[in-house]
């Protein structure tokens, strides 16, 4: 038996998440059934985590276990000729016997994309979230600063999280501006998180407070003092979900397994 890692990327427009669910289409899904018709056997693939219906991945890890003996240089282009346009496997490598991708990941990146401007991107629609009028984006790259480092982030994740402990460590949350876009009279930012770990929505309340505070609503130094509430009824909505993407996942020194 092989132990093999595969990085992946996604439009999640279409898909009910990541992780396979009774009865509804996803990504998962839709990975295990090319690798079981090219290999000719029933497979389980363990991700790094869970993407939500309508997020999106540049940079999704897996693994899986395999007595197939396909040589590694074969395995992406023969899974992606089995798989819709809009998952695309780009890396395979053979990993430890004991590697599981979610519990030797080390950090990861999520970036939530926003457009704010006169006109929207129809070419990027499934990818960014619009937002027609501006926003104060320094007082939003102010109040990233108090998310950084080890917190309780009750307040920025959904009251159906069940993890046992809230507390997770971001080690950077940085805006980034693209050049604007003259024809269509708007441009687009990234925020990017990186952190050990992330709750349910996190990300998404993170992004959704983010937003109030940009738009005046709220000042920069709110977020603070909503972080240490520990309260999710202070925090700002739900961003919504098709501005999100998984960016990366890394091992050890390393985005890719070695």
């Amino acid at each position: 038996m092989r132990n093999i890692c595969m990085t992946v990327s996604y439009d999640g427009t279409s898909y009910n998440g990541f992780q396979s669910q009774p009865g509804l289409n996803t990504v998962q899904d839709r990975l295990e059934r090319a690798i079981a018709l090219l290999a000719g056997e029933e497979v389980k693939i363990t991700a790094s985590g869970r993407t939500d219906a309508g997020v999106h991945a540049r940079g999704q890890v897996f693994n899986f276990l395999t007595s197939s003996q396909i040589p590694l240089n074969r395995w992406c282009m023969a899974i992606n000729a089995r798989l819709p346009d809009d998952i695309r496997v780009w890396d395979a490598r053979q990993v430890a016997d004991d590697f599981h991708s979610r519990r030797w990941a080390k950090r990861k990146t999520y970036r939530y994309s926003i457009r704010v401007g006169k006109y929207m991107d129809p070419l990027r629609r499934h990818m960014e979230f619009y937002h027609p009028t501006a926003l104060r984006i320094d007082a939003m790259r102010e109040a990233l600063t108090y998310v950084e480092g080890e917190h309780d982030f009750t307040s920025f994740c959904s009251i159906r999280t069940v993890a046992p402990s809230r507390i997770r460590t971001i080690y950077e949350a940085r805006l980034e501006t693209e050049e604007a876009d003259k024809h269509l009279q708007s441009s687009v930012f990234h925020i990017y998180l990186t952190g050990n770990g992330f709750l349910y929505n996190m990300v998404r309340i993170i992004v959704g407070t983010l937003m109030q505070i940009g738009e005046g609503k709220r000042e920069a130094s709110h977020m603070k003092a909503i972080l240490e509430a520990r309260n999710r009824g202070l925090a700002g909505p739900t961003a919504m979900a098709h501005g999100l993407m998984l960016w990366e996942v890394f091992y050890e020194d390393s985005p890719i397994i070695t």
